[in-house]
């Protein structure tokens, strides 16, 4: 498999030939321990998926990522105990055209700082070829009334919080793209 750039550059490998053998092994007749489902059927609440495409920064899909998503459940809990079929836990390749999904469940509002909540949000980390850390962020939803009182968007500035937001589109289908760098680039937070 070639991995030669159309400008005849190839791209380094920082993290060693096995991240997709190990990490998103589908494509290579493996089975992930993680995948794109984090709810199965039966899970309570509103059943959602977000559907996206990883662009590097000079716009071109990027085909080789990993998206890796954990979040709480609708009542806003991680673990929570009797929810069978909740792993909170989601992870996703990119197919050659950048494109990932994440299927699961809306989650709740979370307790933040000093009493105060956290609108319902996924955690996002963000793997790819050329990134020596993972990158992490989040996805908000643009019809949620708790984005407006949320601590950790709040600290972000106002013209870049639409980089958070994933949009529900006619199909119902909540849609959030990653930049990694240049215009329009996500908000990646420091862990």
């Amino acid at each position: 498999m070639s991995t030669e750039k159309p400008d005849g550059l190839t791209p380094s490998q920082t993290i060693g030939p096995f991240f997709a053998y190990a990490l998103t092994p589908r494509a290579y007749g493996g089975t992930e321990l993680a995948t794109e489902q984090v709810a199965g059927e039966g899970v309570a609440g509103e059943r959602i998926r977000i559907e996206g495409v990883v662009f590097d920064g000079d716009g071109i899909p990027v085909g080789d990522a990993m998206i890796e998503t954990w979040q709480a459940d609708a009542e806003g809990r991680f673990n929570a105990a009797g929810n069978a079929g909740f792993t909170g836990f989601g992870r996703a390749e990119t197919t050659a055209e950048g494109a990932f999904f994440i299927e699961t469940i809306r989650p709740g509002a979370l307790p933040g700082a000093k009493g105060s909540a956290q609108a319902p949000h996924l955690t996002v980390s963000v793997f790819a070829r050329g990134l020596l850390i993972r990158l992490a962020t989040r996805i908000y939803f643009d019809d949620e009334t708790d984005n407006a009182q949320d601590p950790v968007l709040a600290l972000v500035p106002a013209e870049r919080r639409g980089t958070l937001i994933a949009k529900r589109g006619a199909d119902g289908v909540f849609r959030f793209d990653i930049r990694l760098q240049g215009e329009g680039e996500t908000v990646f937070f420091d862990v």
